[in-house]
């Protein structure tokens, strides 16, 4: 009877313990807060030459193997005009030109309070096209150096990202910040694809 009974308490305890460590597993699994991007950005601060250090995999940079690098440039009305420059695998120049503007109020659910310049959107689609939502892709600059040395750019799924420097390389110290920002960010720095050095 003992023998019977101390069998049950183990079989019990195992199973407690295998259902807590599923639990915590759940518990560590669950999705991450919602995105949040930095208060605000000055635009006239962010226009000019930006190099890319790092990126998540994308299928529009697959043709991109080094020198990728992004101007913007800010408009008369706030908006900034945006052209993305990369070399290809067979060393040819490729560029591409796109308009930003900040996150209208209602676009991709709820909208806004208040609009934020920390908040873009960005169209590489032709102008006649502009009045569809689905053209426009969230731009949010989710860290910022305070003299504007390095940006990084993120959007709410996660799905997209980008470290970029005014330089071509970012200080160790500095890159260290950024990728323990962005795990309390719910990004998995792992993933980040690294710029071949120029």
């Amino acid at each position: 009877m003992n023998t019977w009974m101390n069998k049950a308490r183990s079989v019990v305890w195992t199973v407690s313990w295998l259902m807590l460590s599923v639990g915590g597993s759940v518990a560590q699994a669950a999705p991450p807060a919602e995105l949040t991007s930095v208060p605000s950005v000055d635009l006239a601060r962010y226009q000019g030459h930006w190099y890319q250090i790092a990126h998540y995999p994308n299928f529009f940079q697959k043709k991109c193997v080094s020198h990728t690098t992004a101007d913007y440039k800010l408009l008369e009305g706030g908006q900034v005009e945006v052209t993305n420059r990369c070399k290809t695998a067979d060393g040819t120049d490729t560029s591409a030109l796109a308009l930003a503007r900040v996150q209208q109020p209602g676009f991709f659910g709820g909208g806004l309070p208040a609009p934020s310049t920390a908040r873009l959107e960005v169209r590489f689609a032709p102008a006649w096209l502009s009045w569809l939502p689905g053209v426009w892709a969230r731009y949010w600059v989710i860290q910022l150096a305070e003299d504007y040395r390095y940006a990084v750019v993120g959007e709410p799924k996660r799905q997209y990202l980008w470290i970029l420097s005014r330089t071509p390389t970012l200080a160790a110290s500095d890159r260290a910040a950024i990728n323990a920002a962005l795990q309390q960010q719910g990004y998995d720095p792992a993933k980040l694809q690294e710029e071949p050095p120029r």
